[in-house]
């Protein structure tokens, strides 16, 4: 962006913003503003002082000695007479560097912008640098905290989003116990006010306090500052600036071990981040039970980190990828539930992100439900009716012996062995209608069933549950592999097709709904009904967070009529 200068000169990019941050009242930020200010002068810059407040601090009086001042813009209001930064005389100056003290300030009312910060703002647009103060304490983000740990509500505040895309930012710090010191020395407040500004606002506690936070705020600036930098290079692989901890989530019971113990590793190492990251695969139909996922988030939540879904075709590569993005140094997953077998042939999510996390350290934690095997959603149970499931093992029992009586009253009772393939292929075909009736395990029963069939009536010696024929026995037991095969794919087909139902109908109703919030079509009542009807919910409330508490605005169902 470019701006022409007032007096016509060429046109001059949009200024430099130089932020001195103060992790408490009384640290020197405006004395080390100045002090810059004296060594630009002295190395030839353009320097003027458009407005500093000295508090009556003869060291601070002394760094303006030197300085081109801007007088300042007198207001009356209300009787008296104030005065202010003049914004049209520093513009009309057009000095290369503009020191402006505290950016926090709220202007008089009958000045041109509301806030100082709004006047730093139009100088800068006019091509000048500006070199400004501000207390950690008055950044909007922080003000909630502040006030909790001094029991003081700062008044003025500036938002975070300016101070932190400063072009520089020098974090002015001091120890608590120098600060006291000077504070007691009378180089801060005047004598009067100094005993209860020690015993109150600037107690070791207090102060210890906000020097931390001014650290950490800065810690997570520079953060973003390297982000960027990796961005705009497009550096791949995380650097290790500082503890991010991932924590790889399923929604399952073993995640709270997971994300607590995570918890414990950040705790060692101050400043450090959690993230849980939970993978939806890409077609979105493998979730998690009803709820999980939220208990998850607020057990994050209250663990003072963050949760986060991405969506991947395979897990360990999306939770791999995120870790890198977000510049991790550690990795935490849970040790895998599966069974040996299963690990055998298609290794487990650790060890995949292990293989593929490179420098990030990848830390396998056990649990306890490791013991209890792999709960897979719908394992032993089914999300069939009981009719359905009735039905599907009455198919079991009866289809393959009506399949194998009319095989033998169609006169084919001459040669056996020929018909074997043909038995065969109409009892896998049996199976694969159980499993579509009532699911995996009638459809097991059912091959099972088919298996026997086939040995008692088709192999030889016929009538007795032996087989003479090695060829026939492999064949038997391939029909089983391929009919439980058929029938597990069968059932977990039918299964993602009625979560993906499900899915369609809750994102229809959300959709809906959430149109009708925007266009003011329904109220509040109207839709908290609807939510308990879609989500088969006893009771459904939509409540309002105030600072007196949580209020009800609406509810439907039992208990809110």
């Amino acid at each position: 962006m470019q701006t022409t200068s007032t007096d016509g000169r060429s046109p001059r990019k949009r200024g430099r913003l130089t932020v001195y941050l103060g992790a408490a009242p009384g640290v020197g930020k405006t004395y080390a503003m100045l002090g810059e200010a004296q060594r630009r002068q002295a190395r030839g810059t353009d320097v003027v002082v458009g407005f500093v407040e000295t508090h009556d601090r003869s060291n601070t009086a002394r760094q303006i000695e030197g300085l081109e001042v801007i007088p300042r813009r007198e207001i009356d209001y209300r009787g008296a007479r104030f005065t202010e930064l003049d914004v049209e005389a520093v513009i009309a100056r057009d000095p290369k560097v503009v020191c402006i003290d505290e950016l926090a300030h709220t202007n008089v009312p009958g000045s041109r912008h509301t806030k100082r910060a709004q006047d730093v703002e139009q100088i800068r647009a006019a091509g000048i640098d500006v070199i400004t103060t501000v207390n950690i304490q008055h950044l909007e983000s922080l003000n909630d905290e502040v006030e909790r740990i001094t029991g003081v509500r700062q008044r003025e505040t500036v938002p975070d989003d300016l101070v932190r895309t400063a072009d520089m930012i020098h974090l002015v710090d001091m120890a608590p116990e120098a600060l006291r010191r000077r504070m007691a020395h009378g180089n801060v407040y005047k004598p009067e006010t100094i005993d209860a500004s020690l015993t109150s606002y600037f107690r070791v506690g207090n102060l210890t306090a906000l020097r931390e936070l001014a650290l950490l705020w800065l810690a997570d600036r520079v953060d973003d500052a390297l982000g960027d930098y990796r961005r705009e290079h497009r550096i791949e692989h995380p650097w290790p600036t500082k503890e991010r901890i991932v924590v790889a989530v399923t929604g399952g019971p073993e995640s709270e071990t997971l994300l607590r113990r995570a918890a414990r590793l950040c705790q060692r190492a101050k400043g450090s981040e959690l993230l849980a990251v939970h993978v939806v695969t890409a077609d979105g139909l493998a979730r998690p039970e009803a709820g999980s996922i939220e208990r998850v988030q607020a057990l994050t939540a209250s663990l003072d980190g963050t949760f986060h879904s991405v969506i991947g075709e395979d897990a360990a590569t999306a939770v791999v990828d995120f870790a890198t993005g977000a510049n991790a140094t550690m990795i935490i997953v849970g040790v895998s539930r599966h069974g040996r077998l299963r690990r055998l042939f298609t290794g487990t999510t650790g060890d995949r992100i292990a293989a593929a996390a490179g420098s990030i350290d990848v830390h396998l934690v056990t649990h306890e439900e490791i013991a209890r095997g792999s709960r897979v959603r719908g394992g032993l149970g089914s999300p069939l009716s009981r009719t359905r499931q009735a039905l599907g093992w009455l198919c079991a029992l009866l289809v393959p012996s009506a399949l194998v009586w009319l095989l033998h009253n169609d006169g084919i009772e001459g040669d056996i062995s020929n018909q074997l393939p043909l038995a065969s292929m109409l009892l896998l075909a049996a199976t694969v209608l159980v499993a579509l009736v009532g699911g995996r395990w009638p459809a097991v029963a059912a091959a099972l069933a088919g298996f026997l069939h086939l040995n008692w009536w088709f192999t030889q010696p016929v009538r007795r549950f032996t087989i003479a024929e090695p060829r026939n026995l492999v064949m038997l037991v391939i029909f089983v592999a391929v009919a439980v095969g058929v029938a597990t794919v069968v059932d977990r087909a039918s299964r993602r097709a009625a979560e993906a139902r499900q899915a369609r109908g809750e994102a229809a109703t959300m959709g809906a709904l959430s149109r009708s919030v925007l266009t003011g079509q329904d109220t509040a009542e109207a839709i908290v009904s609807r939510v308990r009807e879609t989500f088969a919910q006893q009771a459904v409330v939509l409540l309002e967070e105030t600072p007196q508490g949580w209020v009800r605005l609406a509810g439907a169902g039992v208990g809110y009529p």
